[in-house]
């Protein structure tokens, strides 16, 4: 057994091309030259005699030495050959460090990935929660380390949008976060959801149900108050709401062709529905009216300006597409702003559609349509079929196949009825219906 001291004093002097080996035990030896002394695994196989370097001395010491040629030892204890085992480790580890390469290292990075792979699903592709983690999260985190990544971090942006008076922002970031994370856990890009335990209401970031429903008064204070501030176009987009109960959305984005107006009908399509569901609205002849206008005043522009006639409902005033479905939304709440002065470039008249019951924004007409269908009679499933809801109960989903369109027909029917009498110039002798 040879020592350190034995192993420091063994030398070959210099220009002496011969060597000597100094065996140590368990097929390992110490071979010295002039130039260096070399720590060597020597083994026989059916192939013949074969050594393995471990490295040089004093770099690696004796223990050292001892320690690398042990699990050698039990490789050729077990009938395998040490140079191949090896041999595979290395194409083993090299594999992984490349498939480590491919994966995602930082928030940045993982971010990127879970745009491509699940945001994309999304109908607006993810656009909104890019403009968010632009905003508020890559800033600071797109270089962090996943490995390094902790709720702290996370915590700490929603806490900064919190501060800054976001706090809705800071829930809808919340539930990005989560989403993320819950992603990347399947994936194995994270060990765990780092948003566990977390709750919108944490950063107040919980948005409360709204309850606001538009008075059947109030519909008739706007048969008079929206010309003169609204356009002709938005004029009929607030009718079309009310009338057919469709989300500001789905009647943004409506084409020409999806319309049939000799027939009375409009199908939102599934790529329009917000649950991809599409749906085929029998048109009242209020609804229909609207419609027809619309198609009218477009006939007729396209006429004097030499042009096609736009394939959408609602076009965009400038460039091709369709109107901005935020445009009614933000149309409406220019002129609810009683208490502020009118914002540059916008409507000057900021208390012009002030309701007695308060702010009221696009999705609140779809909500007063529903209630006026409960208030003429029609029983709630019927309601939900006209809203375009998912069925709740499996089973009732399942089994009940009925399509409802002829009930929905007559709905869509009665309430176009009650909304022509309410906005009609008399209407002041139009009983208000009881609750």
């Amino acid at each position: 057994m040879l020592t350190d001291t034995q192993i420091k004093n063994a030398a070959i002097e210099a220009g002496d091309k011969s060597e000597k080996i100094l065996t140590v035990g368990d097929n390992l030896v110490l071979r010295v030259r002039a130039e260096s002394k070399t720590w060597l695994f020597i083994y026989r196989v059916a192939g013949g005699r074969k050594k393995i370097s471990l490295g040089r001395y004093p770099t690696v010491p004796l223990k050292a030495a001892r320690a690398k040629a042990e699990p050698l030892r039990q490789w050729l204890e077990d009938g395998r050959d040490p140079a191949e085992e090896l041999a595979r480790q290395e194409a083993d580890a090299t594999a992984a460090k490349a498939e480590q390469a491919a994966l995602p290292q930082t928030v940045g990075e993982l971010f990127d990935l879970f745009e491509k792979q699940a945001l994309a699903s999304r109908k607006d592709k993810g656009a909104s929660t890019r403009r968010a983690f632009d905003k508020d999260v890559l800033p600071t985190l797109a270089g962090v380390r996943l490995t390094a990544l902790k709720k702290a971090h996370l915590s700490a942006i929603l806490n900064e949008v919190e501060r800054r008076g976001a706090a809705r922002s800071a829930g809808l970031l919340l539930g990005d976060f989560r989403q993320m994370c819950r992603w990347a856990v399947r994936s194995d890009f994270l060990p765990a959801d780092l948003t566990t335990g977390w709750k919108k209401s944490d950063w107040h970031g919980q948005a409360g149900e709204r309850e606001r429903v538009l008075s059947e008064s109030e519909i008739k204070t706007l048969s008079t108050a929206l010309p003169g501030t609204l356009s002709p176009e938005s004029q009929a987009m607030v009718w079309i709401i009310l009338a057919t109960a469709c989300r500001v959305g789905e009647i943004s984005h409506a084409r020409w062709s999806d319309c049939d107006l000799e027939a009375g009908t409009w199908t939102i399509p599934a790529a329009n529905s917000k649950n991809a569901k599409p749906i085929t609205i029998a048109l009242s002849v209020f609804a229909l009216g609207n419609f027809q206008q619309l198609r009218d005043r477009e006939v007729s522009s396209s006429e004097k300006e030499e042009r096609p006639v736009s394939e959408w409902v609602f076009p965009a005033r400038r460039g091709l597409g369709a109107v901005d479905s935020k445009s009614l939304g933000k149309q409406l709440a220019d002129r609810q702003r009683p208490d502020k002065d009118p914002m540059s470039n916008r409507c000057t008249n900021s208390s012009a559609l002030v309701l007695p019951g308060g702010i009221w924004r696009p999705h609140d007409l779809r909500r007063t349509a529903a209630t006026l269908m409960a208030s003429l009679g029609v029983q709630p499933n019927v309601i939900e079929r006209c809203l375009n809801h998912v069925e709740q109960k499996s089973l009732v989903r399942i089994y009940q196949r009925h399509t409802w369109g002829p009930e929905m027909a007559e709905v869509w029917r009665l309430l176009g009825a009650r909304l022509d009498l309410l906005t009609r110039p008399d209407a002041g002798n139009v009983a208000l219906l009881s609750r």
